[in-house]
């Protein structure tokens, strides 16, 4: 009997291990599957959890406040806009009677704010213009990568490389145009007699000087520079990455 139960044990032995051995293929992954870490994840929604995708909302930010910043100069013609005309009790509440401007003065002040207004609205509407343009430009970056076209066509990688290259090298000039040109306005007669104008009457706020607002706009701009270089390096190094992926063989 023990003779009769070694084969038993044997064959027991065999179709053990032939169980194992099927059972093993089965914690591989699907035939022709390739891992890809990080940003090449080949899923739509982990690209937004990647670096190159925070730099990208980053400067979506950056973009939103710029516009913000650029559309505060053009906002409104400001300036005097006469309280004897809203009424009797709001001219003396708010000390119009002492402190206002007479007839001829009024008219001289609402004609040197449309003046100053039609100097600066042609710079604030082209800061507005370049501020939309860099909103636009990483929202379709992302979503192209979410897209998984960099997947499929790595050479798009480099084009984004060398469109953030390009922008953010653009930026310097644009930032130096645009407080040149302000500078020039504040420096014009028109700001300088306005200025004198408001002054007389003890109003403040009417300097001809860049105020906060343009400043964070110039602020601004530098950063989102430095964030358009990190992306293009970003960019490069994700290249690199998916031509190594794309290079080693499937995964049987």
């Amino acid at each position: 009997m023990a003779e009769r139960s070694c084969p038993r044990a044997a064959r027991g032995e065999r179709a053990g291990a032939g169980r194992r051995a099927v059972a093993a293929p089965e914690a591989e992954g699907p035939r022709g599957s390739r891992t890809v870490p990080g940003s090449l994840e080949r899923r739509h929604c982990l690209y937004l959890h990647t670096g190159r995708a925070c730099c990208q909302m980053v400067e979506v930010l950056l973009a939103v406040l710029i516009l913000v910043c650029s559309s505060v100069s053009c906002g409104s013609a400001g300036g005097y806009t006469g309280l004897p005309a809203l009424g009797g009790i709001y001219y003396y509440q708010y000390g119009g009677a002492y402190s206002g401007f007479g007839g001829a003065e009024g008219e001289r002040a609402q004609q040197l704010d449309q003046r100053f207004y039609l100097l600066k609205l042609p710079i604030a509407r082209a800061a507005m213009v370049v501020g939309g343009c860099l909103l636009v430009f990483p929202c379709v970056l992302i979503l192209v990568s979410v897209l998984q076209v960099p997947w499929h066509f790595p050479a798009w990688l480099l084009i984004e490389c060398t469109l953030y290259i390009v922008i953010a090298v653009s930026t310097v000039p644009a930032l130096y145009y645009f407080l040149h040109s302000l500078l020039s306005v504040y420096n014009s007669s028109v700001c300088k007699e306005r200025e004198q104008l408001y002054q007389s009457k003890g109003y403040q706020g009417f300097w001809c000087s860049l105020h906060g607002a343009e400043i964070a706009a110039g602020l601004l701009g530098c950063m989102a520079a430095m964030a358009y270089l990190l992306s293009a390096g970003l960019a490069v190094r994700d290249y690199r990455t998916v031509h190594e992926q794309k290079q080693k063989p499937l995964q049987l």
